[in-house]
């Protein structure tokens, strides 16, 4: 009889060791920030969808996410000076406005290098902004770091 009660108790340590261990984990895992990309192809062209992935980034930092935009295509355009100041999207905001907030958020930008030339965006049209050049390598890379990934 004694013994199937210190054998209880054992049971119980292990159980309420292991329960305290996966409350840890637990914790940990809330207090890494969620890793969220965004990957924009269109530009101007459709200033609806553009500033839509604006939004949803912005949005996602206002929530305590991590956010990385990668803009590719007619996207790259998007942050050039007059395109910033000037885009508002159909119920999706101030191409400007959620640019800032992004910034002000710890969002960083990558801007498809390829993309960029071949639309005659050049260092110069990013000398006053928080963005890098990157090759597909580098958009590879975010996805496969990523916990989520939005295309627009």
């Amino acid at each position: 009889m004694e013994s199937n009660i210190t054998l209880k108790i054992i049971l119980l340590v292990v159980i309420v060791a292991f329960s305290l261990e996966a409350i840890a984990q637990t914790e940990t895992t809330k207090e890494e920030k969620v890793k969220v990309l965004i990957h924009i192809t269109h530009g101007p062209e459709n200033p609806t969808r553009a500033t839509l992935g604006f939004l949803v980034a912005k949005t996602a930092i206002e929530e305590g996410y991590s956010v990385t935009l990668f803009l590719a295509g007619d996207a790259v355009q998007l942050l050039r000076s007059d395109v910033l100041d000037n885009l508002v999207g159909l119920g999706t905001g101030n191409l400007r406005a959620h640019y800032d907030a992004i910034l002000k958020g710890g969002g960083k930008f990558y801007l498809s290098g390829m993309s960029a030339k071949s639309r005659g965006l050049t260092e110069a049209d990013l000398s006053d902004k928080t963005a890098e050049f990157a090759m597909p390598k580098v958009l590879l890379q975010l996805s496969m770091e990523s916990d989520r990934m939005f295309v627009y």
